[in-house]
């Protein structure tokens, strides 16, 4: 088993290490896709761009709170441009936030953050399934030739499917194991991408609400003293 090589060793699985490799090249490729995305969102260049967004904001200048948000290409910056609505007229004097439009905006990027979530899960969850379908048929092999007539003359055909049901058994966890990490970390920043977010859109519904200009009460002066 040791001297096999990835050729022999693919042979020697069986015809379920056709969809296991499969699985493991998809598995590959998403997370190397994942990690890409990852890189090009940081944390601190997040958190420098919130920071900036909402000191123009809170400074009361929405125009310059804008314009930093439009030259982001990332997650963040379009979750601010949507909150800030940019193309909508008057949107430099105050924009009107609420949080249907925080929820709307955590929404539309959702499916970015959390792309390739439900693939990975699935791969972590069938992976070992068709190691153990590689296991059962390797068994059923090494009885089949067990149970024909007369008495096995070469012991290389039995051990055969014994090598089947465990290579593709251990080829089955690797790849389950080798997808459980990285789709772990990647779960773990779209929940926390989404969070601040989402803190983000309630600290501009906070500052557009402090920038609206007080309603005048006229509850006072609706009835005046007769001189």
């Amino acid at each position: 088993m040791g001297s096999l090589g990835p050729f022999e060793m693919l042979r020697a699985g069986g015809w379920v290490m056709y969809p296991l490799l499969a699985v493991s090249l998809l598995s590959v490729t998403l997370c190397l896709e994942r990690a890409v995305f990852w890189l090009r969102h940081r944390e601190r260049a997040t958190l420098r761009l919130i920071e900036r967004v909402t000191r123009s904001a809170r400074a009361g200048d929405w125009p310059a709170a804008a314009a930093r948000a439009e030259v982001d290409s990332t997650v963040l910056g379009r979750f601010a441009r949507a909150m800030i609505r940019i193309d909508e007229p008057g949107w430099s004097e105050r924009p009107l936030i609420s949080e249907a439009d925080v929820a709307q905006g955590i929404e539309s990027v959702r499916a970015s953050t959390e792309r390739f979530a439900a693939t990975l899960s699935a791969i972590i969850t069938a992976a070992p399934m068709l190691g153990i379908l590689g296991t059962v048929t390797g068994i059923i092999r090494s009885f089949r030739l067990l149970g024909a007539e007369g008495p096995v003359s070469d012991p290389v055909s039995v051990a055969g499917g014994i090598a089947e049901a465990l290579i593709t058994t251990a080829f089955g966890l690797i790849i389950a194991l080798v997808t459980l990490f990285p789709y772990t970390i990647y779960r773990a920043r779209a929940d926390r991408c989404l969070a601040r977010l989402e803190a983000f859109g309630q600290s501009l519904i906070t500052t557009a609400s402090a920038d609206a200009p007080a309603k005048p009460d006229h509850s006072s002066t609706a009835r005046s003293p007769a001189p």
